[in-house]
């Protein structure tokens, strides 16, 4: 895969993958409860299923900048191993509330513990592989998204079916808890702590990454690099993508299961398939937008695919199901696809020095977008009786995101 250390691809990113994987699993099996008989047993409007579907991402939003700024400057390594533990509790502890005022805190619990995992992963990354393997490393990251929505769809269907939503949340949220002793067995913080490479191969990964500092002009301080109008619109894009993104994400199991003669095991099948189609999408994304090194090239496209998904959808209102859904997978593959050239945009326009609070930032804005998206879709699915509000509303987000996303990424030199 490169000539610089191909050891790290096989040590660091399988790490990676399934500890995310881990994180991604209590942020969308809510949706499936919530399909699954959680609603009726606490007595949950649908307003406030809305509310509580999205509160996740209120705590992911609030604590984003301090967690990233901890991994950049002190150990994201550390900061990782807590947070394995804490969602890991909080996700079991939800299969046993028995109120809606626990379940308020427990959700956003989850997001306050959750939130630094993305910044600090992404750091991590970023003090591992170079510019140009940055794409299909943050994929690599990201794909723990689709790729766990995907069994925990089949998986959560037959779970709430055999055992019901509270023994889905428990399963789902110990095994955080146990690979928390491997994360900290197995990663280190960068290449000059770790024994498993030479040290030439520590020292070349070493002088890249810092031949490539070299290049990026420099940034003061986070209150210069925030003012930038590169990181405004950035976070604007960001919010718009994730508004559409979680929308979807958070509702698809409603969506299927409103379908005439849905059950529930075959709605779980059913919401995997869009993740299949994304994971497929990602790495293709991923792998020419580090070949190529034009990052907007494999962005905007496939959100502006995403949109025109979202209003066929609309158009198409509840006449066709299987035409419907068939768009709704095409918009779940389009809007996944871009996130790991996304990401790497951010590493090399900003200095070391800033570029984990700017993640921070950005990221807190795209989960801003995501408390949006998961409320107000709910909202709308709940208050209109039908999904035709919410797909326009995806559909004018992504958008936009995708005209951003034309304005503010620039091609980077190789």
């Amino acid at each position: 895969m490169n000539t610089l250390a191909p050891s790290r691809w096989y040590r660091i990113i399988p790490i990676v993958f399934i500890t995310y994987s881990l994180a991604y699993l209590d942020r969308a099996n809510f949706g499936f409860a919530a399909a699954g008989g959680m609603a009726d047993d606490l007595g949950i409007t649908p307003g406030m299923s809305s509310l509580l579907g999205s509160l996740f991402f209120l705590g992911y939003f609030f604590f984003q900048i301090p967690g990233a700024h901890y991994a950049a400057h002190r150990s994201a390594k550390k900061l990782i191993f807590w947070s394995l533990i804490l969602w890991g509790g909080f996700a079991t502890a939800t299969g046993m509330v028995n109120n809606v005022t626990a379940l308020v805190i427990i959700r956003f619990m989850l997001g306050v513990v959750e939130s630094a995992v993305m910044p600090a992963m992404l750091i991590l990354l970023s003090q591992w592989f170079t510019k140009k393997e940055r794409s299909r490393a943050n994929t690599f990251l990201i794909l723990g998204n689709p790729a766990t929505v995907l069994w925990m769809s089949i998986l959560s269907g037959y779970l709430i079916d055999s055992m019901g939503w509270r023994w889905m949340f428990i399963i789902q949220g110990l095994p955080a808890i146990l690979w928390a002793v491997v994360w900290w067995k197995m990663i280190d913080e960068k290449p000059a702590d770790a024994e498993w490479l030479t040290e030439p191969e520590q020292g070349a990964i070493e002088e890249q990454l810092r031949l490539e500092q070299q290049g990026i002009k420099a940034v003061k301080n986070y209150a210069e690099a925030f003012r930038s109008k590169t990181v405004i619109l950035l976070c604007l894009q960001y919010l718009l993508w994730s508004l559409g993104l979680y929308g979807f994400v958070m509702w698809l199991p409603s969506i299927i299961k409103a379908a005439p003669n849905m059950d529930i095991v075959t709605t779980g099948w059913l919401s995997a398939v869009p993740y299949v189609l994304a994971i497929v999408a990602m790495l293709a994304a991923s792998y020419y937008a580090d070949k190529t090194l034009n990052r907007k090239l494999f962005i905007w496209p496939f959100l502006l695919v995403g949109a025109i998904a979202f209003y066929l959808s609309y158009l198409l209102g509840t006449s066709n199901f299987w035409l419907s859904f068939i768009l709704l997978v095409v918009a779940g593959g389009a809007m996944y696809a871009p996130y790991g050239p996304f990401f790497a945009v951010i590493t090399e326009v900003l200095p070391r020095n800033v570029a984990g609070g700017a993640i921070g930032l950005i990221n807190s804005m795209g989960a801003l977008g995501s408390f949006g998206g998961a409320y107000i879709v709910g909202y709308l699915n709940g208050n209109t009786g039908g999904f035709g509000a919410s797909y326009i509303l995806m559909s004018a987000a992504l958008l936009a995101s995708a005209v951003l996303t034309l304005v503010v990424v620039k091609r980077q030199p190789s």
